[in-house]
């Protein structure tokens, strides 16, 4: 397998190979359909194809007119390393790096932050139940356990949230 390949390397990999190609742009916009599951911040957009395209893992291809657009392809020895990586199931655990829990942790206001949490992740939950109750048949099963996950979370989520808004109306 190439070195240093991270699960953003896997995931630009990925997504380029179910879209047949992408532009940075591309890449972007589909990311944005997978927000919550994995974060691709924009200067990751491009410098992670890039990177990819020097390890032999993309092929690019730039415009010749206009907008001079980058347009990623992924190579046999790409979809190679993400066969192997996709073969091999991970036991990494789950890194929880929520600024909302950090406050809680460190003192923060729990009727205050409870309150704010606790709209936000109903927010989430509703768009996660609204977005699986649009996908289509054809939809992979990958991404419906996806977002059954994270269906799951955003309800621990908001029973949790929920808990912690009420504590000062519990607190003696």
């Amino acid at each position: 397998m190439p070195r240093d390949l991270s699960p953003l390397s896997y995931l630009v990999l990925g997504l380029i190979d179910r879209a047949g190609g992408a532009t940075p742009y591309d890449l972007k916009q589909m990311a944005a359909s997978i927000s919550g599951l994995w974060t691709l911040r924009h200067d990751q957009v491009y410098r992670e194809p890039e990177r990819l395209a020097e390890e032999g893992l993309l092929a690019e291809v730039r415009e010749n007119h206009g907008r001079r657009r980058r347009r990623f392809s992924i190579t046999d020895a790409g979809r190679r390393a993400l066969r192997e990586w996709l073969a091999s199931p991970t036991a990494d655990f789950t890194e929880l790096r929520d600024p909302g829990l950090l406050q809680l942790f460190l003192g923060g206001d729990t009727a205050a932050l409870g309150a704010l949490q606790l709209e936000a992740h109903e927010q989430r939950l509703r768009e996660y139940e609204e977005l699986a109750s649009s996908l289509p048949p054809e939809v992979p099963q990958g991404v419906r356990l996806s977002l059954e996950a994270g269906i799951g979370h955003e309800r621990e989520w908001v029973r949790f949230w929920r808990g912690v808004a009420r504590l000062d109306e519990t607190s003696p």
